[in-house]
């Protein structure tokens, strides 16, 4: 293959019988989730004596084991329960430790030093930059987005000396991971917890116009992703630098994971062996992948398309075919040696993985009657049961007349493997030599105030009729918006900020960069970002104190919020999974709260009006005449409308390219809006709200701002409206 580096095949493991099919069937490495903190919370997962066990067993085979710690922490939860969980596995030799929160993420760093920090595919890295970012912080691997093609994993590789984790087979989700709200909204169950009940995979109508001519009836599936399998192009996703291939499947029953880990298993050793010119894959292998599961088929990704139709299951059928499997079970060989002379002890040498251990122990006797025969202590001796090994050879030194007791062979057996694999296992144990968080506090805990108020907008006409409205402090607007109203802004004494993209992809347009120097220096305060690709490429350009980060980018607990504090950023803004209680016990200082705005639940690559309908870029006469800035309307079983979006030109730069990889935001079907509980806001200490504008008219837009004004400002009792209050009563699971 030409590759300088060690490929590894990464296989999921729900239970411990899956996890010994993994290894059965050749993978390198095998990604299990615990009792808690990760990202399958209905999967079977370990217990923590499972878990002790699979580490072991693991590294006695020479393979290597991650542990999912892939959620959102809550203050408690870190501080109090995390460490202690993680203890005993980080001393038996934990390889890595896969990660979506920043929080965490510092936390684990600090307490276990050795341990290996994997950025998980919840954090939603889509570009070199982000990987930088995380090398920087002290990540050894980064699994990246979904998302993205060969040709982006290849540039992040050549930028980063991080190793590349990506997916090669199983479950697509259709928003980016850690980017979707959906399931937690609507239900209360969050994916960025591990409890997600998959909104996505239900039917949807769809509309251009949100009332009339729906096409789907109830049948169609336009959020449901084909599953992906990529034993097609390996060779390609190697070649761009990939280092682990990641089989998806947590949930999944072992047979499954047996089955596509042995066939992974086959095409990585014939690509090693034959190298990348003889490579073709067999079609009973193809069919095999697909008789083990598919729904409605498979595709092999983002990695050669920025989406489309070809990728969907919009009937969201799963099938099986007939397939027979015996899972088998990893053994290692040892090879050992047994002395047995009368008068002497008995001896037994073993050997494994270059290591020797000898034990001794009981007396061989002279046999008075009948002497032992060497076949029935060689089936004694062959006795290993459920132990990790296997003999590879046993030879046996005895002379003809002896009797040793069988409890004797036993015993000398079981303290020779025990002691083998005490010296197998004593590399990889682990001291505790680093310095655990402090305990959790509200000293930081700010008092009642009425925080400042800002706005944000997409529309030139509802920006206009704010500015003109005024009683807000902050305005955050994109490229084009900010082009047009920056100078108006700085004039108004309102601190101006450029709004980037929800999802980053590719470089930051140069008309982009020209701008921001002479932006600052009329007056621009900074930036709001929400991804970690926006925010490292600010950062590398001399900006990273001039952000805020938005919700996208978490915050759920103190570590977290010290974390970006520590790079200096202007603030951050505070989780939208949060309630008032668990907000309460947040450090809220520098904070900014969404108050108001139709929330986002999903971020994608795909796109509804373009796999259902037709692009919006070539479909102009469907542009001019729309009047509301949803694209495409999608409609539940309950009747509800739920806006989506396209974001053609992320950047808002005017750039009609039409490669160019643009983004669906689904919104909500009510606006989210704590109106009437802008006391218990106060209370929470924050620096300040904001109104989010989206969908709503320039009209609209003021009424809303001026009640939220009167209320926030004044102090003013305001009528009620028909929001949603989100998480902030109920909290999320």
């Amino acid at each position: 293959m030409g590759q300088d580096r060690k490929i590894e095949l990464l296989a999921p493991a729900g239970s411990y019988q899956g996890f010994e099919a993994a290894l059965g069937a050749g993978a390198d490495a095998v990604y299990v989730g615990g009792t808690r903190f990760g990202a399958r919370a209905y999967a079977r997962n370990f217990s923590d004596e499972e878990l002790l066990q699979a580490i072991d067993t693991a590294h006695i085979y020479g393979k290597k084991l991650y542990l999912t710690v892939n959620t959102l922490l809550k203050n408690k939860e870190l501080y109090e329960e995390l460490i202690p969980y993680l203890q005993p596995f980080y001393q038996a030799g934990l390889d890595g430790v896969i990660i979506q929160d920043f929080g965490v993420f510092t936390a684990l760093k600090e307490a276990f030093p050795l341990l290996h920090l994997h950025a998980s595919t919840q954090m939603a890295v889509t570009g070199p930059k982000g990987m930088r970012f995380l090398e920087q912080q002290g990540a050894v691997r980064v699994v990246a987005a979904r998302e993205l093609t060969l040709k982006e994993l290849e540039k992040m590789h050549q930028e980063s000396n991080l190793e590349i984790e990506a997916f090669v087979h199983g479950a697509l989700c259709y928003s980016y991971s850690g980017q979707c709200l959906m399931s937690s909204i609507l239900g209360g169950r969050s994916g960025n917890r591990g409890r997600c009940a998959q909104p996505c995979r239900l039917p949807y109508d769809t509309s251009l116009d949100g009332r009339k001519n729906y096409k789907g009836k109830g049948q169609m599936c336009p959020l449901s992703l084909k599953d992906i399998c990529t034993i097609e192009i390996l060779p390609e996703i190697l070649e761009a630098g990939v280092t682990s291939l990641k089989i998806e499947g947590r949930m999944k029953q072992p047979e499954y994971t047996a089955g596509v880990t042995a066939v992974y298993r086959k095409y990585l050793d014939l690509l090693e062996k034959n190298g990348k010119e003889s490579y073709h894959v067999e079609e009973k292998d193809r069919k095999y992948l697909l008789d083990l599961f598919n729904r409605g088929g498979s595709c092999t990704g983002y990695y050669k398309m920025q989406g489309g139709p070809s990728m969907m299951a919009f009937s969201n059928e799963k099938k099986t075919g007939e397939v027979s499997l015996n899972l088998r079970k990893s053994k290692e060989k040892i090879y050992g040696n047994l002395i047995l002379f009368p008068g002497s002890p008995v001896i037994l040498e073993i050997t494994c993985q270059g290591k020797k251990v000898t034990v001794s122990g009981g007396e061989v006797q002279y046999a008075r009657n009948n002497p032992m025969a060497q076949e029935r202590i060689r089936q004694q001796m062959e006795k290993l049961g459920n132990t990790p090994f296997v003999w590879g050879d046993l030879k046996i030194q005895m002379e003809d007349s002896i009797f040793v007791p069988m409890s004797a062979l036993n015993q000398i057996r079981r303290d020779a493997l025990t002691k083998l694999q005490e010296e197998l296992l004593k590399p990889y144990r682990r001291s505790l030599t680093g310095k655990l968080p402090s305990a959790l506090t509200d000293s930081q805990k700010s008092i009642f105030h009425s925080p400042g108020i800002s706005v944000s907008c997409e529309d030139r006409d509802t920006a206009q009729a704010l500015l003109k409205t005024g009683g807000f402090q902050g305005m955050y607007l994109p490229f084009d918006l900010m082009e047009f109203f920056l100078d108006k802004g700085v004039r108004a004494g309102i601190s101006m900020y450029l709004a980037l993209p929800y999802i980053t992809r590719g470089q930051m347009p140069d008309i982009v960069q020209e701008k921001i120097p002479g932006w600052l220096a009329k007056g621009m305060k900074g930036f709001l970002v929400r991804n970690l690709e926006s925010y490292a490429m600010l950062s590398e350009m001399g900006y990273g104190e001039k952000c805020r980060i938005d919700h996208t980018l978490y915050t759920w607990n103190n570590q977290a919020v010290d974390f970006w504090r520590a790079q200096k950023v202007l603030g951050n803004t505070v989780p939208l999974e949060l309630n008032q209680g668990e907000l309460g016990h947040r450090d809220n200082q520098g904070s900014e709260m969404l108050v108001y705005g139709y929330l986002p639940l999903m971020y994608s690559a795909q796109c509804v009006r373009r796999n259902v309908y037709s692009c919006k870029k070539t479909d102009c006469t469907q542009q001019k005449i729309k009047k509301d800035r949803a694209d495409v309307y999608l409609k539940d079983r309950y009747e509800n409308l739920f806006p989506v979006v396209c974001e053609c030109d992320p950047w808002k730069t005017g750039n009609t390219e039409k490669n160019l990889p643009c983004y669906n935001i689904i919104y909500n079907t009510l606006p989210f809006g704590l109106l009437k509980e802008s006391r218990q806001v106060k209370n929470l200490g924050i620096d300040s709200v904001r109104l989010s504008f989206t969908m709503e008219s320039p009209g609209e837009a003021v009424h809303i701002l001026k009640d939220f004004t009167a209320a926030y400002r004044d102090g003013q009792d305001v009528p009620d409206r028909k929001f949603t209050k989100g998480h902030f009563k109920r909290g999320a699971q």
